[in-house]
């Protein structure tokens, strides 16, 4: 929608868009590098440095076009599955990532700093509602556009039109499969309570090495291990929910919100998942026997079944049944009796359906 006005003592019409400054406004003439001298308010560039700018910018926008052509074939080449996997894929994909936005916004503040001019502009206060002439112009015009464009009237250009929009009204749902399948109830539940293929109870093994542990091998009093269950080393979805930390205490140090049942020789296992909202409570502090979550501080007496004592959380950290094999190796005697990491809209009816189990 735009306006005309003629301008007598230059012989130039000028074309207001609506919602541009007034027609009576200055008339400047617009140039790609620089605004031309003389023009109140305008800081023109130097044009040997814009010239020298505009390169730059060409060359900071095809570095962004290379980063992000990176992150695709990233996202296709590099696939995770494992913990080195997903760790060069993250890389990858980051870095990538990194770039293209750097490359492109440093390009951006180039271009507004170094190539278009500066203005020194002022802006008056006026009215924000626009007058009934311009109301009612614009009611006119879009009415008038209405009728000349046929959606009304052509039937069949607006049903083929709405059919070609619905797809794209789709996408989104169709964009949620990559959210993965509904989680039922996988989340009561981890891989401890799975026996291994010779139906033994599964060991404790060390993160990282994959090494079993004796019980008589981690005898020193302050002792702290990160944990797995054994066979599923490599399995991240199985180590989200089914990482411990072990902990080794003096008899006399154990607390009454300790299950003594469920340790061995004064060795306790708890879930490293903060019941917050899952980061790796991994901090000890072996004078207080505090379990600290350091991303947002929660904070659990590990002596008296990791109760909480300070932060977020909402509940202990899950303690672990656990006891050795004929072998002195530390393993699971069941699963966790209450889900673990953070609480979820169904956890009630697990930890009702646990100490139905348990009963």
């Amino acid at each position: 929608m735009t306006e005309q006005n003629e301008y007598p003592e230059s012989g130039r019409v000028r074309t207001r868009v609506l919602g541009t400054p007034p027609a009576d406004a200055p008339i400047v003439d617009s140039d790609p590098i620089h605004a031309p001298e003389g023009v109140p308010g305008v800081i023109p560039q130097d044009p040997v440095k814009a010239r020298k700018a505009e390169r730059l910018v060409a060359l900071l926008f095809l570095i962004a076009f290379l980063a992000g052509a990176g992150f695709i074939a990233s996202y296709v080449i590099f696939q995770v599955g494992t913990i080195s996997k997903t760790a060069t894929s993250n890389l990858a994909l980051g870095g990538t990532l990194a770039l293209a936005l750097m490359a492109l916004a440093a390009g951006l503040t180039v271009w507004v700093r170094q190539i278009m001019p500066k203005y020194n502009l002022i802006q008056e206060r006026h009215e924000m509602r626009s007058d009934d002439g311009t109301r009612e112009y614009v009611k006119e015009t879009f009415l008038q556009g209405a009728d000349e464009s046929g959606f009304v009237k052509h039937k069949l250009l607006r049903r083929t039109l709405l059919l070609a929009a619905a797809p794209l009204g789709l996408l989104p749902l169709v964009l949620l499969k990559d959210l993965g399948p509904l989680p039922g109830t996988s989340l009561r539940h981890t891989v401890w309570g799975e026996p291994t293929k010779n139906g033994k109870p599964r060991r404790l093994v060390v993160e990282g090495t994959g090494q079993p542990i004796r019980a008589a091998d981690f005898n020193s009093p302050g002792g702290i291990l990160s944990v797995v269950p054994e066979g599923y080393e490599e399995d991240l979805n199985a180590l989200a929910k089914a990482t411990l930390i072990l902990l080794k205490f003096r008899p006399e140090e154990i607390k009454s919100g300790t299950n003594l049942n469920w340790t061995h020789d004064g060795i306790v296992a708890y879930s490293k998942i903060c019941t917050h909202v899952g980061c790796p409570a991994a901090l000890y502090e072996q004078t207080t026997h505090h379990i600290l979550c350091p991303c947002h501080q929660s904070t659990f007496d590990a002596a008296d079944g990791a109760r909480v004592v300070f932060g977020p959380a909402a509940r202990p950290l899950p303690q672990l049944p656990i006891g050795i094999d004929e072998e002195g190796y530390l393993v699971a005697k069941s699963d966790f009796k209450v889900p673990v990491g953070p609480s979820f809209w169904e956890r009630g009816d697990a930890e009702a359906e646990a100490r139905e189990n348990a009963s």
